[in-house]
């Protein structure tokens, strides 16, 4: 794997930083705001980001991609996730640096370099966690911030996006 274990755990913490930098940006009149009909709405983007790495790194560690497997996993997740107001929300967002770690803490190189198939190619866990979770929290965050920006919120810049911190052009 390009990035050793403690890089990815140490990355991942970095996006979820940034996550409840932004999440902190919200004003709560403008969490059923959603840019068009069919898309999540700021608290339903939330929800899904609290759930979507701790549900998925152990699909991938099992090699359980199949639709049985992610229903099983994600189904329970996304009902409990449902359930959760903004505060809860946030919190389960915050506690994800942690669990990354304590998730991540005991896999070894064999198993992020383990090749699995998934939507019909193979590819190595490692490669996965960086594709499926790393990236997908770059996605989403980028999303959070788009939404917060139509909201109103101008201040916000490029350092709130990538830095996480207030300031900056």
């Amino acid at each position: 794997m390009v990035l050793t274990k403690e890089e990815l755990i140490s990355a991942l913490q970095h996006e979820v930083r940034i996550l409840v930098h932004l999440s902190g940006k919200v004003d709560l009149a403008q969490l059923d705001y959603r840019p068009t009909q069919k898309q999540r709405s700021m608290l339903e983007l939330l929800r899904y980001m609290a759930i979507m790495g701790p549900t998925q790194i152990p699909m991938i560690r099992e090699g359980a991609f199949t639709r049985a497997g992610m229903s099983a996993a994600w189904t329970p997740a996304e009902a409990r996730a449902k359930t959760m107001d903004f505060q809860q929300t946030t919190a389960a967002i915050q506690a994800l640096s942690g669990q990354y770690a304590e998730i991540l803490r005991d896999w070894t190189e064999d198993e992020l370099r383990g090749k699995i198939e998934l939507f019909g190619r193979q590819a190595s866990r490692g490669s996965l966690l960086v594709t499926l979770i790393l990236n997908a929290h770059a996605a989403y965050r980028t999303q959070l911030f788009c939404y917060l920006k139509s909201c109103g919120r101008d201040e916000l810049n490029t350092m709130n996006l990538w830095g996480g911190v207030d300031g900056g052009a």
